[in-house]
């Protein structure tokens, strides 16, 4: 069990795991594997409490119905899951920037929320526009031979390699 205070673990295992997951949620659930539609639906049932008429008449929120299903689940098991590895692992910090951020960018903690706050924003304006993210697309998509899914991880690699190249002038 050692692993389990490890600080960071095998891509190719967590490849393999995140795989295996994916096979799971297909054969269990008859659904792909995803986060961005769950994280709409948490933020529609969170918005519910406070406007519920506003959420009802939200053409997104009647087509999908609001409910705490096994991908807001899956998204509360990542955040715990993250916590309690970085817990047993020793590397639980909490800081405003991070030090590769600092070395690379800037100390400015209003800089760093600034770009954390917009690069937010724009994915989820991405994963709404595409009809799912990085892993509903990356993950899901590709593994069930998607074409829309294969040109939004290619994109997705292309974009990464290219702001890559803009901040570290490889």
């Amino acid at each position: 069990m050692d692993f389990l205070i490890l600080e960071r673990w095998s891509p190719y295992i967590i490849g393999i795991l995140i795989g295996l997951l994916n096979v799971g949620a297909l054969l269990v659930s008859k659904k792909p594997l995803g986060a961005s539609t769950s994280f709409m639906k948490l933020g529609g049932i969170v918005y519910r409490m406070f406007n519920k008429e506003k959420v009802e008449q939200n053409a997104y929120y009647q087509k999908s119905k609001l409910s705490l299903d096994w991908g807001i689940m899956l998204i509360v098991g990542i955040i715990l899951g993250a916590f309690i590895s970085a817990l047993l692992s020793g590397s639980l910090a909490f800081d405003m920037v991070p030090n590769m951020w600092a070395n690379e960018i800037s100390d400015s903690s209003t800089l760093r929320f600034v770009v954390a706050l917009v690069g937010g924003v724009l994915l989820g304006i991405g994963s709404r526009w595409t009809d799912g993210c990085t892993s509903g697309h990356g993950i899901s998509g590709t593994s069930l031979l998607s074409v829309i899914s294969w040109v939004a991880s290619i994109a997705f690699f292309v974009g990464g390699i290219a702001i890559a190249f803009l901040i570290y002038g490889m």
